[in-house]
């Protein structure tokens, strides 16, 4: 049997075992969820390790309502091993940055563990009704995460996250259910789906039900504002997987589900749908340049790079849909970076993430670690060659040109202006007091966990920037089965 199953079971297991542990067991909590993470991560390599071709691969399928036809179907391609993978790191890297988690932690945990596995479980979904049952289950955690564990506004952000979340998810409750419908009840299988014929006024109308219900989780532009709110309110782990591995659960959902099962619809939307992709780019590129909050910056940042994966997947071409893929990985990975940066090694230390309070800091000098994480974290989201940011745009631009060449146009510019929000936020944080600046106050050094953390992260953008077809060569196979391959006949129009 695949190990890629093992992932959801190993989550949701630590997650109850956590639960069974004395409330004052904080560090027997830490251990058991930072195993469970590594064995997940290691449950997904070795899993990647052993599917044939990178092609779709069934890996469990029993019943599980036959009475509507939907089943327990997990199955995986190059695309879900990418993004398994990518969770694994996610999940590691902020179990590590969450060491210091004094209150309740065994119940951080397993909310934590519980929303990784819901994860897991949406990415290996064969079936839409289980895909949008564990889609459902991520929801939960996220909110309690926030609400209970959070900082500024934290009942806010969180209650918008699932407000949003929930409004999202009935859209594309009502898509599927009327694909199901129209299908004569067939099932609830992704191919059974994709193989009916549904009328193209159908399509014209549940298509952005399902896509645009899917996309709020993705940050598209006008439905973005969740996001930012709630990475600012949401404790650094939260902020790290809400960036790192959900917001790519909107992006999958309309890869995976809405374009399959409506491409004539996807055909009509797609240029409305590469538009909004587009104009998210810019607009959260300019808000972030003029932000006070660090936090707010990175926040703003991710929905302009989750731009760049709505462009790509809209372009409807191998190569971009390829790089959006690639970008998922790459933004999941310097996202969670950065946010590690701000909200644990700076925000936990100096209390404060307002740009005008941290040059007296002398933070370059005080913390030289964190300092010269963010300058690799940020460069790293630049898109800056050598990093995994710069082959996944590459490969979204070049595959958009030959459709859309003024949106490309307009997508380039929103490089130039992360550009210059990074490198506004890295010198005023950390070296607009100059290099020599003496710190201000003492600070906690960084932690043995914080930097394993950080090197996880930096190796994986690096590799995978150095070695883009160490993913590609898992990506692109999967594009070439039937399922994937309807969104190639149309794109934007």
């Amino acid at each position: 049997m695949n190990a890629l199953p093992w992932t959801i079971a190993i989550s949701f297991a630590a997650a109850g075992l956590l639960l069974l542990l004395p409330r004052n067991a904080a560090r027997a909590a830490r251990l058991v969820a930072l195993l469970a993470a590594i064995a997940g991560l290691g449950a997904a390599i070795c899993g990647t390790m052993h599917l044939q071709n990178y092609g779709f691969n069934t890996l469990v399928h029993v019943p599980w309502l036959p009475q509507v036809g939907a089943s327990f179907h997990l199955a995986a391609d190059g695309i879900t091993a990418v993004l398994t993978i990518l969770t694994g790191l996610a999940a590691t890297a902020g179990i590590l940055f969450s060491w210091n988690i004094e209150k309740r932690p065994r119940e951080f945990f397993a909310l934590y563990l519980a929303l990784i596995g819901g994860v897991y479980g949406v990415f290996l979904s064969a079936d839409v009704l289980l895909l949008f049952a564990f889609y459902e289950i991520a929801i939960v955690p996220k909110y309690f995460l926030i609400a209970l564990w959070g900082s500024t506004n934290r009942e806010y952000g969180a209650m918008k996250l699932a407000l949003y979340s929930f409004v999202g998810s009935a859209f594309v409750f009502i898509g599927i259910l009327a694909a199901y419908a129209a299908a004569g009840g067939v099932g609830f299988g992704l191919h059974e789906l994709a193989g009916a014929t549904f009328a193209r006024p159908f399509q014209l109308w549940a298509f952005p039900l399902v896509a645009f219900g899917f996309a709020v989780l993705a940050g598209l532009w006008p439905f973005h504002t969740w996001a930012p709110t709630g990475h600012v309110a949401a404790p650094t782990a939260a902020s790290m997987l809400l960036a790192g591995v959900v917001m790519k659960l909107g992006a999958y959902g309309v890869l995976r589900v809405a374009i399959p099962i409506f491409p004539e619809g996807f055909q009509w939307w797609s240029g409305i749908l590469a538009g909004l992709a587009v104009i998210g780019i810019l607009y959260a590129g300019f808000v972030a340049l003029v932000q006070k909050d660090l936090k707010f910056v990175i926040g703003y940042s991710s929905v302009s790079h989750m731009g760049f994966v709505m462009l790509g997947i809209a372009a409807a071409t191998p190569r971009a849909v390829a790089g959006s893929v690639l970008q998922m990985f790459s933004h999941g990975v310097i996202a969670g970076l950065l946010f590690a940066v701000v909200g644990r090694m700076v925000y936990d230390r100096t209390h404060t993430r307002e740009l005008s309070a941290l040059p007296a800091m002398g933070l370059n000098r005080a913390l030289p670690f964190a300092a010269v994480t963010f300058v690799i974290a940020g460069i790293a989201s630049m898109g800056m060659p050598g990093f995994s940011g710069f082959p996944a745009e590459l490969s979204i631009l070049a595959g958009a040109w030959g459709t859309q060449p003024l949106l490309v146009l307009a997508a380039a510019a929103g490089i130039v202006l992360a550009a210059a929000f990074t490198l506004r936020a890295v010198h005023v944080t950390f070296y607009s007091g100059g290099l020599t600046a003496a710190p201000a106050h003492p600070f906690e050094p960084i932690t043995l966990a914080e930097k394993c953390g950080a090197g996880l992260l930096i190796a994986a953008t690096v590799v995978v920037g150095l070695h883009p077809d160490l993913l590609l060569d898992m990506i692109v196979p999967a594009l070439n089965d039937p399922l994937m391959a309807r969104m190639f006949a149309g794109g934007v129009q």
